[in-house]
């Protein structure tokens, strides 16, 4: 089930265990560089986006810092959600200087990913501008990072799909060989799963039919032509919603779009993202 687009705050103990997994990995055992620096020197550091980007992650960045030094000062400029120009000042933070060098690159590595994510799903929801459709994340997402990557669709304009195997069913073409065919495969999900959203993947219009008769909550058509969604939209007459996946790109979502389906999925939200250009300079007191 999609969400509301609602940019509800990341669970505290989630971002803390991201942030905990994070150090593990990079401060490990200590910061050997950052014993460089006087022990009890403080510093200041100013957060600068070099490109149009749209922000996510601010809680993970935060989580980061506050870590190392709780009483850290961070002040935000543009929040999650917000578009920003090139050359802004996004945050401005001061505190323990050991603490800032060595959150810093856990905080950016946070900060960038989920911001190229919010951005990218920005560019594919603005595509779409004027049409019903509804642009969703898929579970093609970094291991471990999946909540947070779909937190950053939302802050990009963009909805969520199941989060995982556990929270909706997906009947696709090996379920339903398995099944013996579709009405086999629907019947044997409601008895098992009855409250849990039930969608069928289709790939040709008979096999639509059959979905549709089998009164799923949720028809996803995969690798249509443009002719054929419409047909497919035709048939289902507003009974059923459908969702497009497969060979999805800014270059072809809005003619996908167009042809008048409910949601469009798309893998590159969170699978074919690049970081945010993000640089943050520290001064000492």
């Amino acid at each position: 089930m999609t969400s509301s687009n609602l940019l509800a705050p990341p669970p505290a103990e989630l971002v803390l265990a991201d942030v905990e997994r994070a150090f593990a990995e990079d401060i490990g055992s200590g910061d050997a560089t950052a014993e460089l620096l006087p022990a009890g020197a403080n510093a200041k550091a100013t957060l600068t986006c070099r490109e149009d980007a749209v922000i996510a992650g601010t809680a993970w960045f935060d989580a980061c810092f506050r870590r190392l030094d709780p009483a850290v000062r961070i002040d935000w400029q543009a929040g999650d959600g917000a578009r920003v120009a090139p050359g802004s000042v996004i945050c401005r933070l001061e505190g323990r200087a050991r603490a800032l060098v060595s959150a810093e690159r856990s905080a950016l590595n946070f900060l960038q990913l989920l911001s190229g994510t919010a951005t990218t799903t920005a560019a594919y929801v603005q595509a779409v501008a004027g049409t019903a459709v509804r642009v969703l994340d898929t579970r093609k997402t970094v291991p471990g990072l999946r909540i947070a990557q779909k937190y950053a669709v939302r802050c990009g304009g963009g909805h969520n799909h199941r989060v995982g195997l556990y929270d909706a069913i997906l009947v696709k073409e090996n379920h339903i060989i398995a099944a013996g065919g579709i009405a086999q495969a629907v019947e044997a999900a409601r008895r098992l799963h009855p409250r849990l959203l039930l969608e069928v993947e289709v790939e040709n219009l008979d096999e639509l039919q059959q979905a549709i008769e089998a009164g799923v909550d949720r028809i996803m058509i995969d690798n249509f032509t443009p002719p054929l969604m419409r047909e497919a939209v035709a048939i289902a007459a507003g009974r059923i919603p459908l969702e497009i996946s497969g060979n999805v790109d800014l270059d072809t979502i809005r003619t996908y779009a167009e042809t008048g389906v409910d949601f469009i999925s798309v893998g590159a939200l969170t699978k074919h993202v690049r970081a945010v250009d993000l640089s943050l300079r520290l001064q000492l007191d």
